[in-house]
């Protein structure tokens, strides 16, 4: 490849906006994408793997009365 096949490569338009990292706010890098840095994807895994992020059940005591 010559220089000038680089230089084209440059001006090439991102695949995705960047947005916030969910973790600290900082710009979004497209190797850790949504993420900044491969630390803010850790803290969120070692949340999910914890179950931090867990969905709240509500009992509903009408069905458990049908079930039985």
């Amino acid at each position: 490849m010559s220089s000038e096949d680089n230089k084209g490569a440059s001006n090439v338009a991102p695949l995705r906006k960047t947005v916030p990292c969910p973790e600290c706010k900082r710009p979004s890098h497209r190797e850790h994408y949504p993420f900044c840095s491969d630390r803010c994807r850790n803290v969120d895994l070692n949340r999910w793997l914890t179950g931090s992020y867990a969905i709240p059940v509500a009992d509903d005591e009408s069905k458990a009365d049908d079930e039985e």
